[in-house]
């Protein structure tokens, strides 16, 4: 049996599927806003739709529902340089995202957040003064 032939829980389901991209899309960013790096509950588009953008990896992102909310439909890079938050990193991240690098995008994302790095890294300095 080909790969082709076979049938997918998804193809009878599409909300099924929605959801499987949504989750992959908030497990990029570890459940992270790409804007403001808080918690992530909704997905924003970085073109609006309502001025063409598509609901594509590309051109979505994990955002919180603060920052989804006060962008409405403007421009993205527009409206984030306006951002008490901003962070060039995080600008630089969103443009790789949207070139579809996102593996440039998590680096980007991840040298954003130093304090996130340490929670995490198994990696423990020993300092001692000389």
């Amino acid at each position: 049996m080909q790969n082709r032939d076979a049938v997918f829980l998804e193809d009878f389901c599409p909300k099924l599927r929605d959801r499987q991209w949504r989750k992959s899309l908030h497990s990029y960013t570890a459940k992270r806003c790409i804007y403001c790096g808080n918690a992530s509950e909704s997905i924003d588009h970085i073109l609006p739709r309502s001025k063409g953008g598509l609901s594509i990896t590309e051109n979505c992102v994990p955002a919180c529902l603060s920052c989804n909310g006060k962008k409405s439909d403007t421009e993205a890079f527009y409206w984030y340089r306006k951002q008490r938050f901003y962070d060039p990193r995080r600008a630089m991240a969103i443009r790789a995202w949207i070139d579809r690098d996102i593996s440039l995008a998590m680096r980007l994302l991840q040298w954003a957040q130093p304090k996130e790095l340490e929670k995490n890294s198994k990696i423990k300095w020993d300092i001692k003064a000389a």
